[in-house]
């Protein structure tokens, strides 16, 4: 199958098995090397995208449903922001928000929708979102700074 997709902010083309998982195709076929495939559980989120702004898992999703679609991963998020770092970005680096790095990409990810979708979160918000997103290495604490640090980041360059 052909698939037109936006992905990072380029026009991507490519002809596909139908069957292609989207973490696959942005990893071994994109070398996008953010965006994690083969770990054990759906459950993890190492794999979250950005699919028309909103945040979705690429190991659940076909390549071929996003055709015509734009899809951004941790390599383009700066982009969005118009800077080196996008504001999650640099508060999970100030919070120390990782260890291994395994789940980064997808905890950044997903964190920048959920501040998108959450004013003001407070420390309770952030750890129930976070049921959803599997840190092996961590308790979670400097994860949970990172996000608060990270939406309130974007509260600001938002102008709220």
């Amino acid at each position: 199958m052909n698939v037109e997709i936006l992905v990072n902010g380029k026009k991507v083309n490519a002809d596909i098995p139908a069957s292609l998982l989207l973490s696959e195709f942005l990893r071994e076929t994109l070398d996008l090397t953010g965006t994690h495939v083969g770990c054990d559980t759906s459950q993890c989120g190492a794999c979250v995208v950005h699919i028309d702004g909103v945040s979705f898992k690429s190991c659940t999703l076909l390549t071929v449903a996003v055709d015509g679609k734009s899809v951004t991963s941790i390599e383009g998020l700066a982009r969005t922001a118009g800077a080196d770092l996008h504001p999650m970005q640099e508060a999970f680096h100030l919070n120390h928000g990782l260890q291994c790095g395994f789940c980064t990409p997808g905890m950044i990810m997903s964190a920048v929708d959920f501040a998108r979708q959450t004013a003001n979160p407070t420390e309770g918000d952030v750890r129930h979102w976070l049921e959803g997103n599997i840190c092996r290495c961590t308790g979670y604490q400097n994860i949970v700074a990172a996000v608060l640090a990270g939406a309130a980041a974007m509260q600001i360059k938002a102008g709220g």
